[in-house]
């Protein structure tokens, strides 16, 4: 491959080869100038329904739409080139039944080009999976901490302590066994993530759960420091760009004020001869 050429997108397929190999990266973002930043260093960039709460302003991810999910699907498409674009399935699109879930999966598909869905859950959403896959839907499965099922959970709590660890591997292993590519591990202990890493034979992607997983995901706007609503301790922050951008903003509100800005060479002058343009 030449200096010039690009990397072709990873398929479902090549997630899934990478079981056990060198580690996954992905983030989530929802603009296209963000996938544009991001495109030559992730392997697969997930459109999340968190985009209700980091730039829609939503209490939580429960009331995202299939039109939000599909605009920004569009819009991260736009900047991509060499990551595989994942879209999720917002609340309430696939949960009544597999053909619910294939219209909505297959739409979501259609009109932004990803290259699979993502849903929550584990056992119960396993003939889902299914049904999907068979269908030509890849799946990637999420479960631990699910966003959407915040309100059944009493909250963003940890998942999988204690005796609910068995419950957490079955869910696993179903949506392993029911065709999902790969599976998001949200905030679980990370000894369990190990286990569930070790006996599944799909790849793990961690988001406050272990090093130890095939994989990591974080929300960009989270490890860049400009969504600081609030910080889960999963998360690292790997650039403080909400303050710098708050400092520039007071400078340039002190700019104007002072009518330092715009200066002469913002401003455009009359069109003479040997004037300015």
């Amino acid at each position: 491959m030449s200096a010039t050429a690009k990397k072709r997108a990873p398929m479902p397929e090549d997630i899934l080869a990478r079981k056990g190999g060198e580690p996954i990266v992905s983030l989530t973002c929802y603009t296209t100038p963000m996938a544009q930043i991001m495109d030559p260093h992730v392997d697969f960039v997930l459109v999340g329904d968190s985009v209700g709460m980091v730039l829609h302003g939503l209490t939580s991810t429960v009331a995202v739409t299939m039109e939000m999910m599909i605009l920004h699907g569009q819009a991260v498409a736009r900047g991509l080139s060499s990551a595989m674009m994942v879209v999720d399935l917002p609340f309430g699109t696939y949960e009544e039944n597999p053909e619910q879930a294939f219209r909505n999966a297959a739409r979501i598909m259609r009109e932004t080009g990803a290259g699979a869905v993502k849903l929550e859950g584990g056992r119960h959403m396993a003939e889902t999976i299914r049904f999907l896959v068979q269908r030509g839907v890849p799946v990637m499965a999420h479960i631990g901490l699910t966003p959407q099922s915040i309100n059944t959970l009493g909250g963003y709590k940890v998942q999988g302590r204690g005796a609910a660890a068995q419950a957490l591997m079955a869910d696993a292993k179903a949506v392993a066994e029911a065709g999902a590519f790969a599976v998001v591990l949200e905030k679980v202990p990370a000894s369990l993530a190990d286990r569930v890493t070790a006996e599944v034979p799909i790849p793990t992607i961690g988001i406050g759960a272990s090093a130890g997983c095939d994989g990591q995901i974080l929300v960009v706007d989270d490890m860049l420091g400009l969504f600081t609503a609030f910080k889960a301790k999963f998360v690292k922050r790997f650039a403080t760009l909400g303050e710098d951008a708050g400092a520039a903003i007071a400078d340039y509100a002190r700019a104007v004020k002072a009518r330092e800005f715009p200066g002469p060479e913002h401003v455009f002058g009359d069109a003479t001869p040997g004037g300015p343009k």
